[in-house]
C-alpha cells in the first residue's frame, strides 16, 4: 500500500491526474456502482454525459509494469456484441481533444459503436506523441502496443464486445501507431484506420521519424492481413502525402491482384476527394484510400472550430466506421473507374 500511495503522489505532482485517480480506484476495488465491472489491468473512474448523448467514463489499463489512462464513450442503449473502435490521438492532443476534433462520439452514437481513446502519458513523451518510431514500441507484447492492446481487451471484456468487431484508428502519430497495432495484433483488430500517418516500421528513432515524415519510405513492411483504410490530404505540410501512398502499398504487399474501384466527389463548398477501394481476386477487401484535395494536417470532416479539424473535407469518421462494417456506407460521389 505504501508503494501504491507513493506512486499516486508522484502522478499527482507530475500532473497525471487521470492516472492518479485510476491508481486510487484500483486500490479501493475498481469500478463504481452501476458501471461495468473491472477486469485485470483496468479501473473505471467517474462517469459523465457526452454532447453526442451516451456516457463518458475514465479508466486506465496496464501492461509490463506501465499504465495508460483512457476515455471511454458508450452510446445510448449499447448492448452485448456491439462494435468497439480504439482511437489514438496525435501529438499535443489528449483523449478529450481528439474526441472533439474527430466527432467520433457523434458518429458512434448514430451507429451504436463504443469508442475508447487511450491517452499517451507526458512522462513517456513530453509532447504527447505515441512513440511509433521506437523499435521497442513497434512489436507485439512490448511497450506501448502492449498497453494499447491491454486497454482494448479490458474495455472489450467490460462491454462484452464481439471479438470480431474491434477496430483501431488514429491521426498523425496516433495513425502511425494504429498501423503498428494492425500489423502486430491482427488477431485483435478487424481493421485499422490511418489518417495522416505513416506505415509500420517507417522509422527507428526520432531522426528517421522526421525524415520519413518529409520523405516517405520507398520500401515498406507488409501490413499483414488486417484491412486498412487510409485518409490523407494532398496539401499536408506535416506528414508528406506520399506517406498515405506508402501505407496503402504496405496493405497491398503480397496480395493477389484484384479489383480497383475509383470514385471521386466533392461536398458542396468543400474539398474534392478521390476514393480507391482495393479487393483481392477472391473478393476480400484489402484497403481503401481517401485522398482529400486541399486538406492539410487535420481530421477530414471534423467539427468547425476544433483543433486539427477541417469541416470542409469528407467525413473521415463515418468513412472509417463504414469501412469496418460498423455503419452505413457514406455517400460515394461519382464513379470514375
Amino acid at each position: 500500500m505504501f508503494r501504491r500511495m507513493t506512486e499516486t503522489t508522484r502522478l499527482v505532482r507530475e500532473g497525471h491526474l487521470l492516472d492518479a485517480t485510476a491508481t486510487i480506484q484500483e486500490r479501493l476495488g475498481g469500478g463504481l456502482p452501476g458501471m461495468p465491472g473491472g477486469t485485470a489491468g483496468t479501473t473505471s473512474t467517474t462517469a459523465g454525459g457526452s454532447r453526442a448523448g451516451g456516457t463518458v467514463t475514465r479508466g486506465s489499463a496496464s501492461a509490463g509494469g506501465d499504465r495508460r489512462a483512457y476515455r471511454l464513450f458508450v452510446p445510448t442503449g449499447l448492448g452485448p456484441g456491439a462494435p468497439l473502435v480504439v482511437m489514438l490521438h496525435g501529438g499535443t492532443q489528449d483523449a478529450d481533444g481528439f474526441a472533439a476534433c474527430t466527432g467520433m462520439d457523434e458518429a458512434a452514437e448514430r451507429a451504436g459503436v463504443a469508442v475508447v481513446y487511450p491517452e499517451q502519458s507526458r512522462s513517456a513523451n513530453a509532447m504527447g506523441y505515441w512513440n511509433w518510431f521506437r523499435p521497442g514500441d513497434q512489436a507485439r507484447d512490448a511497450g506501448e502496443p502492449a498497453l494499447i492492446a491491454a486497454a482494448t481487451r479490458a474495455v472489450a471484456s467490460e462491454l462484452r464486445t464481439d471479438p470480431a468487431r474491434i477496430a483501431v484508428a488514429g491521426f498523425s502519430a496516433g495513425a502511425a501507431m494504429a498501423a503498428v497495432m494492425g500489423a502486430t495484433y491482427p488477431d485483435l483488430y478487424c481493421g485499422a484506420g490511418v489518417h495522416s500517418g505513416l506505415p509500420h516500421r517507417a522509422a527507428h528513432d526520432v531522426g528517421s521519424a522526421f525524415a520519413a515524415m518529409s520523405s516517405p519510405p520507398a520500401a515498406v513492411a507488409d501490413a499483414g492481413p488486417v484491412p486498412l483504410v487510409v485518409v490523407h490530404g494532398d496539401a499536408d505540410p506535416t506528414v508528406a502525402p506520399g506517406n498515405g501512398e506508402a501505407v496503402l502499398r504496405s496493405a497491398l504487399a503480397g496480395a493477389e491482384p484484384g479489383r480497383l474501384d475509383r470514385t471521386t466527389g466533392r461536398d458542396p463548398g468543400g474539398h474534392g476527394w478521390r476514393r480507391e477501394r482495393f479487393t483481392e481476386a477472391g473478393g476480400r477487401v484489402l484497403a481503401e484510400s481517401w485522398t482529400v484535395h486541399g486538406l492539410g494536417h487535420a481530421w477530414s470532416g471534423g467539427p468547425a472550430g476544433a483543433s486539427y479539424a477541417d469541416p470542409a473535407g469528407p467525413d473521415a469518421s463515418g468513412a472509417m466506421l463504414a469501412f469496418f462494417g460498423f455503419a452505413s456506407e457514406v455517400p460515394a460521389g461519382r464513379r470514375v473507374g
